[in-house]
């Protein structure tokens, strides 16, 4: 993911906190390959939305960072389990 897309879907318009941006898209990245042993281009769109929602959940609920919401939770455990099981390495936007 890029900065300036997740900018885009988060709606931050000012640069304030591109580092901080910058470091939550790393975390979301790595939590991904931690809880599937994959790592996904920037063409699957399940990958792609599991790493905005886990930025958005950190950014907007910073005191919680390296968890995820009770709101969210459900969405992220299914969305997980569909890239952990519905992909080999070789397809399906997985490198």
């Amino acid at each position: 993911m890029t900065l300036e897309e997740t900018k885009q879907w988060l709606r931050v318009e000012h640069n304030d906190e591109d580092s901080l941006i910058s470091m939550l898209i790393n975390a979301a990245e790595k939590y991904l390959f931690n809880a599937t042993g994959n790592t996904f281009d920037n063409t699957n769109e399940l990958a792609k939305l599991l790493c905005h929602v886990l930025v958005t959940d950190w950014y907007e609920n910073r005191e919680m960072i390296g968890k995820t919401s009770e709101k969210i939770r459900p969405a992220v455990e299914s969305i997980l389990a569909q890239l952990s099981h519905c992909y080999d390495i070789q397809e399906g936007g997985a490198e």
